[in-house]
């Protein structure tokens, strides 16, 4: 019976250190994490990874104790830490997936070729690929308030409505890009990692989204977490090497057609880089945000909120 007892106790204990809970954004995000979802790499450590529609609920769900990691955008963790949620950025796997995208019918050259336009973007004023168009616009010597106008919807409607020949610019993220673009004469125009490359000296791309984990687990075992970080790089690798098995999985959560999300693959970059290596470029990300839309990233995160 005592034999039995120490058992069961073992087996809970093993289940409390060596099993972890990661919830991850439902969208293009998924393909990156199909590796832990399906076993298909190696896991020292057990990841039960869920999913969020939004922020609220990924919010709800960490100070719950219902997830111990997060795949955020590095904007909405910078946020929360301003906020006193204690959340860690570990590394960043999202580089690429913003783009401008234009009806064949319009002639445009360059960034310039948008004064006077108006062109829409996903949601409302200080998402991402807004300010980022605002900012390359005032690089190019342009007034975003005054020469381009800018008008917002999901980016559901946005597609929708470029493909019926009602929208003639469009900033967007990936897939939905592709989706306007699939079937109509339009075309991208614009590659936004592009641009911020060659403006900021970027190596990777923009930091999108990234790793976090609650500061509790970290100080608790760091070498938990860094298990869990190794495990998390390996799927990216995995799905970008698998990509075909990667999509046939992230199909079951996604309502997109697996051959517009292959295509949109090509112009989505994953890459899992340690903070330790891009710690530079997410702080140059984040202030540029800051400074072009204050409201959105009202405070800069203090040095706690990277992984050292």
């Amino acid at each position: 019976m005592k034999k039995q007892i120490f058992l069961l106790s073992f087996l809970f204990f093993s289940l409390l250190i060596f099993s972890v809970t990661l919830t991850n954004p439902l969208g293009p995000t998924v393909v990156p994490v199909t590796g832990l979802m399906e076993n298909t790499i190696d896991e020292e450590v057990e990841i039960d990874v869920s999913f969020w529609k939004d922020a609220n609920e990924a919010v709800a769900l960490l100070v719950s104790n219902q997830s111990d990691f997060a795949v955020l955008p590095v904007t909405v963790g910078a946020n929360l830490y301003a906020q006193g949620l204690d959340l860690i950025l570990l590394g960043v796997h999202e580089w690429e997936a913003f783009y401008l995208v234009g009806s064949g019918n319009e002639s445009f050259n360059n960034i310039e070729s948008l004064k006077g336009k108006e062109v829409y973007s996903p949601h409302g004023r200080g998402q991402t690929v807004d300010v980022l168009l605002r900012y390359l616009l005032v690089v190019n010597g342009l007034d975003p308030d005054k020469d381009v106008k800018f008008s917002y919807l999901p980016p559901q409607e946005i597609v929708s409505l470029f493909k019926a020949g009602k929208v003639t610019f469009a900033a967007l993220p990936e897939p939905f890009a592709t989706l306007a673009i699939t079937g109509t004469d339009g075309e991208i125009l614009l590659d936004f990692q592009k641009e911020w490359n060659e403006i900021s000296g970027s190596k990777y791309g923009l930091p999108i989204a990234g790793l976090f984990v609650k500061k509790e687990i970290l100080e608790k075992d760091p070498i938990l977490v860094s298990k869990v970080e190794k495990s998390f790089s390996e799927s990216v690798i995995w799905a970008n090497d698998n990509l075909d098995e990667a999509l046939r999985i992230t199909n079951q959560y996604l309502t997109i057609p697996i051959p517009v999300l292959k295509q949109a693959m090509n112009r989505l970059k994953f890459e899992y880089i340690p903070i330790s290596d891009c710690k530079e470029e997410v702080q140059n990300f984040l202030i540029t945000m800051h400074e072009f839309y204050p409201e959105g990233l009202p405070k800069l995160p203090s040095e706690g909120f990277y992984y050292k």
